[in-house]
């Protein structure tokens, strides 16, 4: 069933007027361009998925094979882009309902657990029981996914280290606030971090449309997300959301 979140009181909101967000003009022309441009793409995509995958059956050399894996995942990413700017240029209206943060955090982490392990990262949660979100199940699931991976990302420039993730309540809203010690933002490319149309981001952190699609789905449910970084130090990626 669903149900309409309240906007956030003006005395609650996280300041964002520090930060460059795309204009509905930018937003709009993507969303057309997506539509249009995805059955298009996505097409040729399929087939090229469906060959590579057809000669993979078959293939014995392990370098061949090595290829043929190459050529799949890159085609995937490619559909996975495609995909990505429709729901930022256009996502769907949340289904909301009650949703516990703690089991959706723990879920998370345990489907990303190889690729945490793989890059030396550890999780810690501080995450009180019963603190549930007003969300659409599925697009939390992507903006937890996301904020997690780029801190994950921003690890691998210092070798790994600890991510944290922590919540609190206030008033009608949750706080969450994601943190790491990799490699931080520049006051730039902190301003341009939810903007996928900048162009000036360093390898590392924030490419593509990963915390640009995180600010769409955070405010189409009502809710507001801020950053907090420098280059060398702590980087907090705070979410505030309504509660159910």
């Amino acid at each position: 069933m669903s149900q309409s979140s309240s906007p956030i009181p003006e005395e609650s909101r996280p300041d964002t007027s520090g930060f460059v967000l795309p204009d509905a003009t930018k937003l709009e022309a993507m969303a057309e361009f997506a539509a249009g441009a995805g059955h298009e793409i996505n097409n040729p995509l399929a087939t090229i998925i469906g060959r590579a995958q057809l000669l993979l059956k078959d293939e014995r050399d392990p370098q061949r094979r090595q290829m043929l894996l190459a050529i799949g995942a890159q085609a995937y990413r490619i559909r996975d882009m495609i995909g990505d700017a429709m729901l930022f240029g256009r996502p769907p209206t949340p289904e909301l309902q009650p949703v516990d943060l703690a089991h959706a955090v723990s879920d998370i982490l345990r489907k990303q657990a190889d690729d945490l392990a793989t890059d030396h990262c550890t999780a810690s949660v501080e995450i009180p029981s019963g603190l549930i979100l007003q969300a659409d199940s599925t697009q939390l699931a992507i903006v937890l996914s996301e904020l997690l991976r780029n801190s994950r990302q921003a690890l691998q420039s210092v070798d790994g280290g600890e991510i944290h993730v922590r919540a609190n309540s206030r008033d009608e809203f949750a706080i969450i606030e994601i943190v790491d010690r990799g490699q931080g933002f520049t006051e730039i490319e902190r301003q341009h971090a939810f903007d996928p149309f900048f162009s000036g981001r360093q390898a590392g952190r924030g490419l593509g449309f990963g915390l640009s699609k995180c600010w769409r789905i955070i405010q189409q449910h009502n809710g507001r997300v801020e950053i907090e970084s420098t280059p060398t130090g702590s980087t907090i990626v705070r979410v505030t959301w309504p509660r159910f």
